[in-house]
């Protein structure tokens, strides 16, 4: 999952972090030992989106000092784009980091590769293990050993306003031939672009890239292919959808822009995940929620598929308040919390069984994107994939405001990779 961050909100953050990290404070640690009752403090640092899902996860962790009257929940919201860089820096300096951090799910395995992060096996942050979605438990292991809990999986579709559409006689467009003859409609009945394509977050650019059968790397194989001609096809398929009119882009503050855009009615159409639900139904055109529509990403040439995203809960292995943090993490990770979230925020639960409960099953668009999640496709777990974005990043928004080449851009990434991974093809 990616979103933007504001200046407000990390100046907000900091400030907070500053004041509220209390892993490596002495008098954060646990007394349960003698009494089996849990105490002290656990610092959380939650990634989730400020304005909505924090307000909600907030609250769901204050229902964890209720349980436990004696521990103390600092809660604190770090900006998503902040966060992977400012944890690693307090954990290497080994003063600031949190007792239990919301990672991204392809942070986990760079966090335990650096040693920053506790083994949760056999301990009571994982309860239950059967009753996770295999697809959501694999970004948690590393070497062997788990490292997180799965809290929340997702994917990516395409997000419509279903009055626009039916203003221009469309409907969801299922491959990308017929995404640009649906923008095209759209243009000529209501003068509004079709789509809104991120152009800041080479995230967004990843339903494209397995589209067309492509995909970063190949990791068992130790192979780079984002520079092979499936990757610079789908350089080719971003750049003809800004060129042609069908889709507007951005180089900065593409989180924002993108939201307000859609948000205001200014485009029909925008690429996004679970996460953004709660903030587009604050916006005027979705006053009335059932104009919001959900679709599967369009199928690019060779194939139809979205990125498997998700965060987990990962402890930090200097915490002292092991045994506290442990507990808050299987609280936050249960089936009823899960459920809870399903409900007030359409997220997607990593637990099987939450998918039965009402909640849940009340969620249209939790029961929209279950089926895309079980076929979503997986990033590699390794250390080096959170990084894996940055050269990305810079080629992408490069293509999409005509400042190099498909086949540049591809090449200029594959060797940025390259470096990256020693020893790789």
């Amino acid at each position: 999952m990616r979103r933007g961050i504001t200046a407000t909100a990390l100046v907000a953050a900091l400030a907070l972090a500053a004041t509220a990290c209390g892993s490596d404070d002495d008098k954060s640690g646990s007394t349960s030992k003698g009494s089996g009752e849990l105490s002290g403090t656990v610092t959380w640092w939650d990634t989730s989106g400020a304005g909505t899902e924090d307000k909600v996860f907030k609250k769901i962790a204050e229902g964890f000092e209720k349980k436990h009257p004696k521990v103390d929940v600092k809660y604190v919201n770090v900006p998503f784009g902040e966060a992977q860089n400012k944890f690693k820096n307090a954990a290497q300096a080994g003063s600031g980091a949190p007792d239990v951090i919301r990672s991204e799910v392809a942070w986990t395995p760079e966090f335990a590769d650096l040693g920053y992060l506790a083994p949760l096996d056999g301990t009571s942050a994982l309860k239950d293990q059967d009753d996770f979605l295999k697809q959501a438990v694999a970004s948690t292991k590393y070497n062997g050993k788990t490292y997180a809990v799965p809290q929340v999986i997702d994917s990516m579709g395409v997000f419509y306003n279903k009055k626009m559409f039916e203003k221009a006689g469309v409907k969801p467009p299922n491959t990308i031939s017929e995404l640009k003859s649906v923008a095209k409609k759209i243009k000529s009945k209501t003068g509004k672009t079709g789509l809104y394509l991120r152009g800041d977050d080479s995230y967004y650019f990843l339903s494209f890239l397995y589209g067309e059968g492509g995909d970063l790397v190949d990791a068992p194989e130790k192979t780079v292919t984002i520079d092979k001609p499936e990757g610079v096809k789908a350089f080719e398929v971003v750049k003809d959808l800004v060129d042609s009119g069908a889709a507007k882009t951005d180089a900065t503050d593409g989180w924002e822009n993108m939201m307000q855009s859609f948000k205001n009615g200014d485009v029909a159409m925008m690429i996004n995940g679970p996460w953004a639900v709660a903030d587009t139904l604050t916006g005027d055109q979705f006053t009335d929620k059932a104009n919001l529509g959900v679709a599967p990403v369009p199928a690019g040439s060779a194939a139809q598929g979205a990125p498997q995203g998700g965060h987990n809960l990962a402890v930090y292995a200097g915490s002292k308040n092991l045994e506290a943090s442990y507990a808050f993490v299987d609280y936050m990770t249960s089936v009823e919390t899960q459920a809870q979230t399903a409900g007030e925020l359409n997220l997607l639960p990593t637990r099987t069984s939450a998918y039965a409960k009402p909640e849940a099953v009340g969620s249209e668009i939790v029961q929209f994107f279950k089926p895309v999640v079980e076929t979503a496709v997986e990033r590699p777990w390794i250390p080096e994939t959170g990084s894996l974005f940055a050269p990305l990043n810079t080629e992408y928004t490069k293509v999409l405001t005509g400042q190099t080449t498909p086949e540049k851009a591809a090449k200029a990434t594959g060797d940025s990779y390259r470096k990256l991974l020693k020893g790789w093809k």
